[in-house]
């Protein structure tokens, strides 16, 4: 759904008196001090109207919505219309140093609120880019956003959901990559289109259990019928479970509404594998892998400890020799979009990827930054920053 270029405070959503005291409470907390001497020396000094230019430092997929509906609130709030003028539409890509909108304003009311809307803005973009870039390296493959857990608060893991929806939108559209189903929350699984996060089970559930056939068994009592992934790195019994489990439950497995995850961590092979058996893995069914070049970590990914791509192979070829040709493979486990890339490479037989603690990867490159460059329609911003000031 585009945003709108231009927005105005809608009378009909002004903010309840009450909330838009905690508003400006909260306002006052968290942006910077110096922002708000400004405010208070326009106010007595004189307003003026200014429009900022926003913009980031590196490559971005633009997400702006976050960003714009708290302006918007904003605005409701103090009786002041804003002008947001978006120079892209979201899910564009944008590079280094472009202006990302421009915002405009009275500078009483808009001076306090940079620290604020760029920490909505920056972080998004980021993520939204590196979504983009997994789904693009694996286009066939579905991606789950699992990183909630290692967000810093809610603020923060609904920046990262929304991101991940934005990249994986834009993929689809520019590769027509499966993209981004769905995440592990609740609360932002609206982004993806869905009512509830996605996910069956944590590794403690197969520790309580005491097996991970029995954490499968406790699983499917309790939510008889659903589709089910189980975790099976948990006692270093990879393929010995994972075919428990299929064996256990058949029908599941043959209709498909049955997955195993691998999330095997990196201090060991999964089961059935070593070094020369991961090479010999490989050999098998992509034999000129090896024989290009590869840095360190792709020969890890590749044929290292963890969830390498001869550990996926190993698994699919297991089940498929036990006749559970539907059973799908899930991946987790350090997958950023170096380790897709490689992983495409190789045309690893991956169903679906859980990705956690990359989205927001970076973080030195997620500020966003803003500069007025016009005061009452004079143009005026800093030296060497000329190219933000409108063309």
């Amino acid at each position: 759904m585009p945003l709108k270029p231009e927005t105005k405070p809608d009378v009909t959503k002004l903010v309840p008196p009450a909330q838009a005291a905690e508003l400006e409470r909260q306002i006052a907390a968290h942006t910077d001090a110096y922002f708000k001497r400004t405010k208070a020396i326009v106010q007595r000094t004189g307003d003026k109207t200014v429009t900022y230019a926003v913009f980031m430092r590196r490559p971005v997929i633009f997400c702006p919505r976050i960003m714009v509906e708290w302006l918007e609130k904003v605005g409701a709030a103090r009786g002041v219309t804003f002008k947001i003028e978006l120079l892209h539409e979201e899910g564009t890509w944008v590079g280094a140093g472009e202006p990302l909108l421009y915002l405009t304003g009275p500078m009483s009311q808009i001076v306090d609120l940079e620290t604020l809307y760029l920490q909505k803005l920056g972080a998004a973009c980021v993520a939204a880019y590196n979504a983009y870039s997994m789904c693009c390296d694996l286009p066939n493959v579905r991606f789950l956003a699992m990183d909630a857990r290692h967000c810093a608060g809610a603020e923060m893991a609904e920046l990262m959901a929304y991101a991940a929806s934005v990249g994986g939108k834009a993929a689809r559209r520019d590769v027509g990559a499966a993209g981004f189903i769905g995440n592990a929350t609740d609360a932002t699984a609206h982004y993806f289109g869905n009512e509830k996060g996605f996910g069956t089970m944590p590794h403690a559930l197969i520790g309580y259990a005491g097996s991970t056939l029995k954490a499968a068994e406790l699983y499917d009592e309790t939510f008889p019928g659903e589709q089910m992934t189980v975790l099976v790195d948990y006692y270093g019994q990879e393929v010995t479970d994972a075919l428990a489990v299929c064996n256990r439950f058949p029908e599941a497995a043959n209709e498909g509404r049955l997955a195993v995850r691998l999330d095997t961590h990196g201090g060991r092979y999964i089961e059935g594998l070593d070094p020369q058996a991961s090479y010999a893995v490989l050999e098998r069914h992509v034999p000129n892998a090896i024989r290009q070049y590869r840095t360190e970590h792709e020969l890890r990914w590749l044929v290292g400890t963890g969830v390498s791509a001869a550990a996926i192979y190993h698994m699919r070829a297991t089940l498929d020799r036990a006749g559970f040709f539907n059973v799908k493979i899930v991946a987790s486990s350090g997958f950023n979009a170096a380790k897709c890339k490689v992983m495409a490479s190789v045309s690893a037989p991956i169903d679906i990827v859980g990705t956690g603690s990359y989205l927001p990867d970076s973080w030195v490159e997620t500020y966003a930054t803003a500069d007025i460059v016009a005061y009452d329609g004079v143009p005026s911003v800093k030296v060497g920053r000329e190219f933000l000031l409108r063309r």
